[in-house]
């Protein structure tokens, strides 16, 4: 049933950096509350963040130079910290993007790989 807690998975360890990079990149400055609404949307909700993932990443990119903030007003007029992606961010969200790709196509491979003509290369 979808909606469900159960279908929703977590962001993979790893995966955060590159997903809130992408965000930002794509649609501009957001709070924290609205990357992760967008994330949880552009995967028809399939993600789930929550608070406790996701500000301390948000902290952490800041220092590290990849995302900047600055306060503003959110859409209900309430106090809230604006992020967006820096040069540095983008550098790093090419690596992080490439990195991935790597990544999951060598995941494709394990999934995709027939044990017995491996075991006939082996043997």
């Amino acid at each position: 049933m979808q909606g469900r807690r159960d279908d929703k998975a977590d962001v993979l360890q790893g995966t955060l950096i590159l997903l809130v990079l992408r965000t930002l990149e794509a649609l501009g400055p957001l709070h924290g509350y609205g990357v992760a609404r967008r994330i949880e949307q552009i995967s028809k909700d399939v993600l789930q963040l929550n608070q406790g993932t996701l500000y301390p990443a948000l902290l952490r990119m800041e220092q590290e130079g990849w995302i900047a903030s600055k306060w503003g007003s959110s859409e209900k007029n309430r106090k809230a910290r604006f992020y967006s992606i820096t040069s540095a961010g983008r550098r790093r969200l090419v690596k992080e993007t490439e990195d991935w790709k790597r990544m999951s196509s060598t995941i494709e491979r394990f999934l995709g790989f027939d044990p017995k003509s491996l075991a006939k290369e082996l043997g």
